[in-house]
């Protein structure tokens, strides 16, 4: 495990340069602290990864949504199908490098938004305080889904020099307490911090991890797509954009609507992981195989992606053909 300030270095590396297969589980080991009341907090305790040479405590998602208003020869319904995204690899997302000069455009803006890539951040811990009704599984080593906004609470104090030893820390750790208010419609975590003072991890806790073990976390990111399955997600891209219907046919061996019966013909999918609630214009569901859907939340993404712009009337009607010519005109 990289040290405090083997990670203040890497983060602020990642800063400088700009920010640049799941496993099907059933238990409850991700911890709802979305269903939490508002006003109310949960405390938690961040453990170590597993991998002892994961750069941090934790491991980043990055997923891309593809709608379609149908499944071709089935469900008229509109679905969705959750690709992960190639730059997850630091390689090319034919989706991204599609997407991106749109942001150029006013007239684009919101159908960028709408294709862009949401993140998460899978941590592992235990619950110290929790205001559910629920029962504690039998390994108290729970996940959590973290979306932008707490993680930037957790970033920053990471960064601060006042925090001299790593929250993770069996001894001389911190406990991070999150605390749940609400914006506008949409939850709120803002006021949510880190612990005044360290504390070691208690004697039960100390046996649970002995017992259980520690979570791999990159375990619970996506399988990377083949040279195949990048192209199903470009072709599945263009698809969405003109507005046609999901076709089990071409992509059902790579990825499918979820909850959507095709058959067993699909070899690989990516069911929902839900992120945790962050305030922003529309809501998004980031997900991980096992976890319950709680309300939809909206997600804010990076700098790469302006504010959105009110979308033009005929933005729906735009195939990607029409985008991709505008582009191009702009350009010449």
């Amino acid at each position: 495990m990289a040290s405090l300030a083997e990670i203040r270095a890497k983060l602020s590396a990642m800063e400088n340069k700009g920010s640049s297969n799941s496993p099907t589980q059933s238990d409850n080991a991700i911890y709802p602290f979305w269903n939490i009341d508002e006003g109310t907090s949960c405390t938690l305790r961040f453990l170590p990864d597993e991998d002892v040479n994961a750069d941090f405590f934790w491991v980043e998602r990055q997923m891309i949504r593809l709608t379609f208003p149908g499944v071709k020869g089935g469900d008229s319904r509109p679905v969705t199908v959750q690709v992960p995204c190639m730059e997850m690899w630091n390689e090319t997302c034919p989706v991204l490098t599609e997407v991106r000069p749109w942001f150029k455009d006013p007239s684009l803006e919101d159908m960028g938004r709408k294709y862009w890539k949401k993140r998460s951040y899978i941590f592992q811990g235990f619950v110290n305080e929790n205001p559910l009704n629920e029962s504690t599984p039998e390994n108290p080593i729970r996940r959590f889904v973290i979306g932008p906004q707490i993680f930037n609470i957790i970033k920053s104090a990471l960064m601060d020099p006042d925090m001299e030893n790593l929250p993770t820390d069996y001894v001389n750790g911190t406990d991070f307490r999150l605390t749940k208010t609400t914006k506008g419609q949409y939850a709120d975590y803002s006021t949510s911090k880190w612990a005044r003072k360290e504390s070691a991890l208690t004697e039960d806790q100390l046996s649970a991890i002995d017992t259980h073990g520690l979570f791999n976390l990159a375990d619970f990111l996506p399988a990377k797509p083949t040279a195949e399955g990048v192209q199903a997600i470009a072709e599945m891209f263009e698809a969405s954009v003109n507005g046609d219907q999901y076709d089990p046919d071409r992509w059902g061996n790579f990825y499918k609507p979820y909850g959507v019966d095709i058959g067993s013909k699909t070899q690989a999918t990516v069911a929902p992981v839900q992120a945790t609630p962050q305030p922003s214009v529309a809501p998004v569901a980031e997900t991980v195989v096992e976890t319950p859907t709680p309300t939809p939340a909206p997600v804010v993404e990076e700098a790469s992606a302006p504010a959105p712009a009110a979308e033009p009337a005929d933005q729906g009607k735009k195939s990607a053909d029409d985008i991709l010519a505008m582009i191009r005109n702009r350009q010449s």
